[in-house]
C-alpha cells in the first residue's frame, strides 16, 4: 500500500472520510458527531493519510494534536473489501511514525464497541485503556486507548 500525506479536504480523503462515516452509520445508526476542522489535520498541528492500492483510495486515517505532546487519532478506516490484509496495521504504523517525527509522544483513541475488529487491532498494537475524553467521553458504547510512543 501507498500511503500519502493529502489534505483532510483532498478528494480522495473526502471519499474515504464519507465511507467511514457511513460504517458508522451502519455500525451505530448515525455518523461519528465529533466536531472537526480539516486545518486540525494540517501540519504542524496535525496529519492526514490516505492508503493506496493499484492507484486507488482504499484506507485512511489521521491525527491531530493536543496538549502535552498527545495526538488523536481520527478516521481510521480500510474498505470492507481488503480487510484482514494488514493495511490498517501498516496505516497505524505510519500514523504513530509520523506524529512521534513531529515529537508527540502519546497517541489517544476513541473508538465503538460495535468496532471490535478495531478494538483488538488497537490492542494488539499495545494500546490500553485511558481516561474518558473528547465528544464521546460518558457514551456507554465508547471505548478509549491510549499508547506511549516511546
Amino acid at each position: 500500500m501507498d500511503i500519502r500525506v493529502v489534505a483532510y479536504d483532498h478528494p480522495d480523503a473526502a471519499v474515504m472520510t464519507k465511507e467511514v462515516q457511513q460504517e458508522y452509520v451502519v455500525r451505530y445508526g448515525g455518523p461519528d458527531d465529533t466536531p472537526v476542522d480539516p486545518a486540525e489535520f494540517a501540519p504542524p498541528l496535525g496529519l492526514f493519510l490516505v492508503g493506496y492500492l493499484d492507484g486507488q483510495p482504499v484506507s485512511c486515517g489521521g491525527w491531530r494534536a493536543h496538549e502535552d505532546g498527545t495526538v488523536e487519532l481520527k478516521r481510521m478506516y480500510v474498505r470492507a473489501s481488503l480487510r484482514g490484509r494488514g493495511l490498517a496495521r501498516a496505516l497505524l504504523a505510519e500514523l504513530e511514525l509520523t506524529a512521534k517525527r513531529t515529537g508527540h509522544h502519546r497517541v489517544i483513541l476513541e473508538t465503538g464497541r460495535g468496532q471490535p475488529e478495531a478494538i483488538a487491532l488497537y490492542r494488539s498494537a499495545g494500546y490500553t485503556d485511558v481516561p474518558e475524553f473528547g465528544y464521546y467521553a460518558g457514551w456507554p458504547l465508547s471505548v478509549h486507548l491510549g499508547k506511549d510512543l516511546g
